[in-house]
């Protein structure tokens, strides 16, 4: 019998943690080719220190084609431009790839035409790809230099789900505003879809809000919750409401979408270009067609006056990559896919940075319900996200997806 052949689109994450994990998972007895348009590694959750010169491309980035070379991987260097998958067929701009098993790892687009006057030519920054968090660097130092920098605006629209980015660089900001000597000339304003603090998307944990808000007290920062944007002008945030913040810079996350050549694809994308999957992270259309990461689809459980999303963070990126690539694995085998993890069963285990404090963010699920879930703010937090920060980059640059 021929080898057979998985496929996979994206090298981050989730596409990264797939390929090398099926590839091990089956001692090499495979051919695994990674299509990616990017061939560096980006740890994004360092993304928030980058406008503030606290990071640099290289420190967090590398590239993935010596890592996937040393693991008997083939890495093609391309943009897929089409999935066709009756034919097991992927047309790339180096040409086509035939696959037995496709894994969608393909990550998202910023969706930002969701409020006008945001993206690269508008009137706020956002942080959500290096691009973006280095032109949001370039922003942050016109600011700083003014003799009458204004007031800055941190928030996420309505139909956002990545608040814990939004969070960060606010508490981020307040402390580069105090290493300025400009605390106490700024206003702060944090404005949010969510519900409540500390909603972050997951529904919120106990004693989430009060921890929050006695963040934001100590921090003099300003919050406006449970609104909808309307547009962004020079200067100024409009809100749903007609309400106006005036702004010197603004930091606005938006929501995302999946590629277009995933949302191309009608029979497994839903009208947000994710890929419908089960609890193997299998299609809901072909069994040999996997998504995991950002690109799978996950169902909001609640429904919210102003429209909020679901976070898709590393730790249940790294899950859902395991779990498709052994159930890959399995098939490869002959076997029926036995591993099952849905989204919102996966532990919550997050650490968010304030500056030089931060919060660890621990539950037994990422939804709800749950058994447990707690918040632990302190210094140690920061200490954490940064040692963390070298020991994931080394671990992916290494190949070692299986340690935790």
């Amino acid at each position: 019998m021929s080898r057979k052949k998985v496929l996979v689109l994206g090298g981050n994450f989730a596409g990264l943690t797939a390929a090398l994990t099926v590839k091990h998972e089956l001692h090499g007895d495979v051919d695994v080719t990674v299509v990616s348009s990017c061939d560096d590694f980006l740890f994004t959750p360092s993304l928030i220190w980058v406008p503030f010169g606290k990071r640099i491309r290289r420190d967090i980035t590398f590239k993935v084609g010596p890592t996937f070379e040393e693991h008997q991987v083939d890495f093609v260097h391309a943009e897929a431009t089409a999935i066709d998958p009756v034919a097991k067929r992927v047309e790339t701009a180096a040409g086509p790839q035939d696959y037995d098993y496709l894994v969608i790892a393909t990550g998202y687009r910023n969706r930002f035409d969701v409020i006008p006057g945001l993206g690269q030519d508008g009137n706020a920054h956002t942080i959500t790809t290096m691009e973006d968090a280095l032109h949001a660097g370039e922003g942050w130092r016109r600011f700083i230099d003014r003799d009458e920098p204004g007031d800055i605006v941190i928030g996420a629209t309505q139909g956002a789900g990545c608040f814990g980015a939004a969070y960060e660089f606010l508490f981020n900001t307040s402390y580069q505003l105090k290493k300025a000597g400009l605390k106490d000339k700024v206003r702060l304003t944090y404005v949010s879809a969510e519900p409540f603090l500390g909603h972050f998307g997951i529904g919120g944990l106990p004693h989430g809000e009060s921890l929050l808000g006695m963040f934001l007290k100590k921090e003099k920062i300003h919050a406006v919750l449970d609104t909808a944007m309307d547009h962004v002008d020079e200067g100024r945030l409009v809100l749903a409401d007609g309400r106006t913040i005036d702004f010197g810079y603004a930091m606005i996350i938006p929501p995302f979408s999946g590629q277009e050549v995933v949302r191309k694809v009608e029979a497994i994308s839903d009208d947000n270009g994710f890929v419908k999957v089960r609890d193997t992270y299998q299609s809901e259309a072909y069994d040999d067609l996997y998504a995991v990461g950002v690109a799978a689809a996950v169902e909001v459980p609640w429904t919210t006056a102003t429209p909020v999303g679901i976070p898709k963070t590393g730790f249940p990126t790294e899950q859902q990559a395991h779990t498709a690539a052994l159930n890959i694995a399995a098939q490869v085998r002959g076997e029926e896919p036995a591993e099952h993890k849905a989204f919102g069963d996966i532990p919550a285990v997050c650490v968010m940075d304030a500056g030089n404090n931060g919060v660890v963010i621990l539950a037994d699920k990422m939804l709800p319900p749950r058994k447990h879930g707690v918040l632990i703010p302190g210094p140690q937090a920061h200490v954490m996200k940064l040692g963390f920060e070298k020991y994931f980059l080394w671990k992916m640059k290494h190949g070692q997806v299986r340690l935790p």
